[in-house]
């Protein structure tokens, strides 16, 4: 059996609007952001429901065709890409929004469908969805389970994991596993939906899920701080988390390096603050007081200020005022303007250890490359720093030694080399210096259990 013998199989079954060949899909984007190379699929499939995901799937078994899941395509690791003896099979098509249940609080979607679409229907219906990303109008449910998305608001709501109740997937041999439950308690044996969160389309592809929905917050403060020292950012964390009634929605931490560089080189941009400082925090708080809220979340500034913990700070007097503060911290997505050719490091650490952690990486790096810019930031509130390294002349694909720099650090404190974007391809040689041995082996059992041909995203995670 041959992969034509495959195609022509899955051809007849689907049809021709379903499975399309090369020449029929054109030069439609069939890789992620990574930038890692990407072959073209022999045929892109296009289902527009769980049952044709389970015939498509059942007849790749039968023919042992390598499949390749694609959502939005945002993915930083190769994790959607092809090595060229693939399908790929898209979800698209799978795009609708099944059903707002406000009782329960629930929102149920199709693996296809954009996260800034579930975030606009959760505010149609007077509810919040948390998750959110830079790349929320692009990237779709389905990836931002398979790599169990972070984003900007993990420090109150938490992980992609932390929004879903129930998922409905389809195994490599074509059966659909799971159920579209909306209950909070649910022990009746292993929980496969945490299974395949975070699994990066290697053991089935998720078809439907159901998500939480949360009380839409009815206030927010957002400030800028500028802070003299790694201390002092992570004393602003504590004091916030123990003082704000409401808690804290986000705490963006951006070293100098970052904040000057986008500054500099993004002529959009513009500086809270008149001077300068060592470290800058966006902190953010939402509630449900609009009428006390405020004043509270001036209250606490106005007395991190008074104990020098806060050199500086600027409130956000409206909505545009705020955008203005979260663009300077969505610059990442302006990369390509001033640095094309950047190495991105996605890691976490303990709280304790991340200042010291990121220090000693900018510290190796200018030891190799003293020209090279680096910018580092992240969600502090959960450990997760974002380094990103441009050295001159060094071209996109040249990054390994790099890699080898910030993973060896990671390792020395104990971190995890991907805090939020997925293993696949680029980072899968240095899984074993995150994970033991017995870890790795676990992984592979488990993959080997549910998809004993490696025919689902075959090369990635493990």
């Amino acid at each position: 059996m041959s992969a034509l013998d495959a195609i022509h199989a899955l051809r007849d079954a689907l049809g021709a609007d379903v499975v399309a060949l090369p020449e029929e899909f054109g030069d439609k984007r069939v890789a992620d952001w990574s930038g890692l190379p990407s072959a073209r699929p022999l045929a892109l499939l296009r289902p527009r429901n769980a049952d044709e995901v389970a015939n498509a799937l059942a007849i790749c078994t039968r023919y042992r065709q390598p499949v390749v899941t694609q959502g939005g395509l945002t993915g930083l690791v190769g994790g959607a890409n092809l090595r060229g003896d693939e399908v790929a099979l898209s979800l698209e098509r799978m795009n609708r929004i099944v059903e707002i249940d406000a009782v329960s609080g629930t929102i149920t979607v199709e693996a296809g469908v954009a996260l800034q679409i579930v975030q606009e229907a959760a505010t149609a219906a007077g509810f919040y969805f948390p998750l959110d990303l830079g790349a929320r109008g692009s990237c779709v449910i389905g990836g931002n389970l398979a790599t169990n998305a972070g984003g900007n608001r993990v420090i109150k709501y938490g992980m992609m994991r932390d929004q879903v109740l129930g998922i409905e997937a389809v195994l490599a041999s074509g059966e659909i596993i799971g159920g579209l439950d909306k209950m909070i308690k649910n022990n009746s044996g292993y929980d496969l939906r945490h299974l395949l969160i975070g699994s990066e389309g290697t053991l089935a592809v998720i078809t439907r899920v159901v998500l939480r929905l949360r009380p839409k917050p009815t206030a927010a403060a957002t400030a800028w701080c500028g802070l003299p020292d790694f201390e002092s950012v992570t004393t602003l964390l504590t004091r916030a988390q123990a003082s704000l009634a409401a808690g804290v929605s986000a705490f963006e931490v951006m070293w100098a390096g970052y904040h000057d560089a986008v500054i500099t080189n993004l002529n959009t941009l513009r500086a809270p603050l008149a001077d300068a400082h060592p470290f800058y925090v966006l902190l953010e708080s939402v509630g449900a007081d609009p009428a006390r809220h405020n004043e509270a979340f001036e209250e606490f500034l106005g007395a991190m200020l008074e104990a020098g913990v806060v050199t500086d700070a600027a409130i956000a007097t409206n909505e545009a005022h705020a955008r203005d503060f979260w663009a300077i911290r969505d610059a990442p997505g302006e990369y390509q303007r001033f640095i094309p050719d950047h190495a991105a490091y996605d890691v976490s650490f303990s709280i304790a250890q991340a200042g010291d952690a990121a220090q000693r990486c900018e510290a190796r790096l200018r030891e190799r490359w003293p020209d090279a810019l680096v910018m580092t930031y992240g969600h502090l509130g959960d450990g997760n720093i974002h380094i990103v390294v441009d050295v001159p002349g060094m071209g996109k694909h040249d990054h390994d030694d790099i890699d080898r720099v910030i993973y060896d650090v990671t390792r020395e404190f104990n971190g995890s080399i991907s805090a939020e974007h997925g293993i696949g391809t680029k980072k899968r040689d240095y899984l074993p210096q995150s994970r033991r041995k017995a870890d790795i082996a676990a992984m592979r059992a488990i993959k080997t259990a549910l998809d004993p041909l490696g025919i689902l995203n075959p090369g990635k995670v493990v």
